[in-house]
């Protein structure tokens, strides 16, 4: 379920009055790409960093950064359900937000694929994490993720490795071995 929702418990001269976000409970099964496979154009480009991790909980804030959007994205669990809370942020708060992540950041551009009646996202990683191409693919429930069964390009399932989890590849800066 996604919620748009803006506060209602401010004064609306408060800055938090204009603050919109997005709250959802994000239902997702992430594969390593296997083999050849041919995208269309350079992909959306993103640079990603981490401004805290707490991996016992499962938590993670980041600021995603590309061309035309900024978010700021709060996501609690592991696996194949988690929770997601993200908010777009101006050019100006996004590059202040960046300069707290330093040694938590990655690149990666993006590519759309559809598949059946999904959308396959495919992130291609750039800098040390040149090489690695993950896939991920987003449902409306659990029953509908457990029935998919992906195409033979998609190779194994990373849905709850940790160690494909895109704060480890930011902090660690490199690919799992293997």
């Amino acid at each position: 379920m996604t919620v748009v929702e803006k506060p209602r418990s401010v004064s609306p001269q408060h800055p938090a009055a204009c603050l919109e976000y997005t709250m959802a409970t994000e239902i997702e099964r992430k594969f390593l790409v296997d083999g050849p496979l041919e995208l269309d154009g350079p992909g959306r480009v993103m640079e990603q960093g981490y401004i805290a991790i707490d991996p016992d909980a499962g938590t993670e804030v980041r600021i995603r950064i590309e061309e035309g959007i900024n978010t700021l994205a709060v996501k609690r669990g592991g696996g194949m359900v988690r929770t997601e809370i993200e908010i777009e942020v101006d050019d100006e708060k996004a590059r202040a937000l960046w300069t707290l992540t330093e040694g938590r950041r990655l690149t990666k551009s993006r590519y759309i694929k559809p598949y059946r009646n999904h959308r396959v996202e495919i992130d291609v990683y750039g800098g040390p994490l040149s090489g690695l191409v993950v896939a991920d693919v987003e449902f409306s429930s659990e029953a509908e993720a457990l029935a998919f069964e992906p195409p033979a390009w998609l190779g194994r399932e990373i849905t709850g490795d940790a160690a494909y989890r895109n704060n480890v590849l930011a902090r660690l800066g490199a690919p799992p071995a293997g």
